[in-house]
């Protein structure tokens, strides 16, 4: 899939990561070897090691492959692989876009954006899913139907803290079990990706935007999302937490009339492309209504 930077510039189609996917996905032995993968011991074991010192070796060759600035991180010595792999970036790095009415990205990512009407059906590379089968509840279905449903997809090189898009009161996480598949695009053509996998999502009644709906959702490998809060005051910008080793994604629900998606994440969506979009900084504004404070 092609990504393209905020001023529509080509950046990767994501070829070097998509090629082992791909096998995976698209040849028999691949699949038959994923049908291992996806079990929850194995991603708990994967966990395990990636936690053991031994696992540090990795981290070089992983850095040349991905093209990592580590500049731009916090500088000290790794225990471990996936120590390493949550590290934190410099806060000056990542300055956090504070005005009221703009709506920043949770994360590093790459960009798409959705409507969501009634009872609608979202194809995402082959794969599909409503949001009643995304949200197990009908209730919300109902409450988030006409507003815009957000994918913010990590890959292996992007920083894998995220935050609150905004300031409010959060409520407490609701946890979704599932089996954990990869959430590259490749993995779309053979399974319906978001509806299998382990995930976890809070209401946040936001103090720009309505209520919205925050979703973490777990990949292959991937044995935990790690939240950092129950039910509490939070605040925009605010670290909400963290994915262990692999790629991962964030989904954030807003309602109806609530958010306008910048112009330029729009061309590239209504292109088929991603946008690459960073931690902290504004991917939309607010629509002002009266009932919206």
């Amino acid at each position: 899939m092609e990504w393209r930077d905020r001023s529509g510039h080509h950046v990767s189609d994501g070829d070097e990561q998509d090629s082992s996917l791909r096998f995976l996905y698209e040849t028999r032995v691949g699949r038959l070897l994923l049908k291992i993968l996806i079990r929850k011991p194995v991603s708990d074991f994967v966990g395990w090691f990636m936690e053991r010192r031994i696992s540090a070796l990795w981290i070089k060759g992983f850095l040349k492959k991905s093209h990592i600035d580590m500049s731009e991180y916090e500088s000290r010595k790794f225990r471990s692989f996936n120590d390493f792999f949550t590290r934190k970036i410099r806060p000056e790095r990542r300055p956090i876009d504070c005005e009221p009415g703009h709506f920043i990205s949770p994360c590093d990512c790459k960009l798409t954006v959705f409507p969501i009407r009634e009872d609608s059906v979202f194809r995402i590379k082959g794969g599909t899913y409503t949001v009643r089968q995304l949200l197990r509840s009908d209730e919300l279905a109902d409450e988030f139907s006409g507003g815009t449903l957000l994918i913010f997809r990590l890959t292996v090189d992007d920083y894998h803290r995220y935050c609150y898009p905004d300031s409010g009161l959060k409520e407490d996480n609701v946890h979704i079990r599932g089996v954990y598949h990869t959430v590259n695009p490749i993995a779309y053509k053979r399974y319906a990706v978001l509806k299998e996998n382990t995930r976890e999502y809070t209401l946040l009644h936001s103090d720009h935007f309505d209520d919205l709906i925050m979703m973490e959702v777990g990949a292959t490998l991937v044995g935990r999302i790690s939240n950092l809060h129950g039910a509490c005051r939070v605040e925009k910008g605010q670290e909400k937490g963290h994915f262990d080793f692999g790629g991962s994604t964030i989904v954030v629900i807003v309602k109806k009339d609530v958010l306008k998606v910048d112009d330029d994440i729009l061309r590239n969506n209504a292109d088929g492309c991603e946008t690459v979009v960073k931690y902290g900084e504004r991917i939309g504004t607010r629509i002002i209504r009266e009932n919206i404070g």
